[in-house]
Formats: C-alpha cells, sequence, structure tokens
C-alpha cells in the first residue's frame, strides 16, 4: 500500500533505525485527506491525541501531524482488513474497571 506516508526505513548494522523523510509517492488527495484529519486530533482525545502530544513534545507539531496522519491510515488499513480497530475497543480489563468504578 503506497500512499507517500511510509516513512523510508533503513537499518544499519549496528542496529539503529535511521528513518527518511516522506516519499510523496501515492494519491495527492489522500495525502491531504489525511493531514486533514491529522489537524483535528490535538482538539480531540484519545490514544491518537496522546501519541500527537507526545511526538510533539519531542520533535515539533509539524512531524507530529504527518506521524498521526500515517497513523490514521494504519489503523484504517487494519479496519478494513480485520473488521475493527484494535485500539479504540474496549478490552475484557477495560469493562472490569468501568464496573468496579460504578459499584
Amino acid at each position: 500500500m503506497r500512499l507517500g506516508r511510509a516513512r523510508a526505513d533503513g537499518r544499519s548494522s549496528d542496529g539503529k533505525a535511521r528513518l527518511g523523510h516522506i516519499s510523496r509517492q501515492g494519491s495527492p488527495a489522500l495525502r491531504w485527506a489525511l493531514t486533514e484529519a491529522a489537524q483535528k486530533i490535538p482538539t480531540g482525545g484519545g490514544p491518537l491525541r496522546a501519541q500527537f502530544e507526545r511526538i510533539a513534545k519531542r520533535r515539533g507539531r509539524s512531524i507530529a501531524k504527518v506521524a498521526i496522519a500515517r497513523q490514521i491510515l494504519t489503523l484504517c488499513y487494519y479496519g478494513l482488513r480485520d473488521g475493527e480497530i484494535r485500539c479504540l475497543t474496549k478490552t475484557a480489563n477495560d469493562n472490569d474497571d468501568e464496573l468496579a468504578k460504578a459499584a
């Protein structure tokens, strides 16, 4: 799946990952839509916002926006493939915590 959001991984023999820039291959319209969606993440909540804030603090907001756009694409791919987005579904432990809080 080539949509211009794939990072360029060049792994050297010392085990360190050297990450490259965005390739800009693929659909410009999809790349635009993902970037627009990623811009709204900081105003909402959830696991993507936490990831955005963590990356933005370390690398800057523009890099965080591209990273979150790539994460949105990954979640969409696995959601279409598996029929669910695992990081957004509640697990049995989450349900137990909610029951414990209610009691």
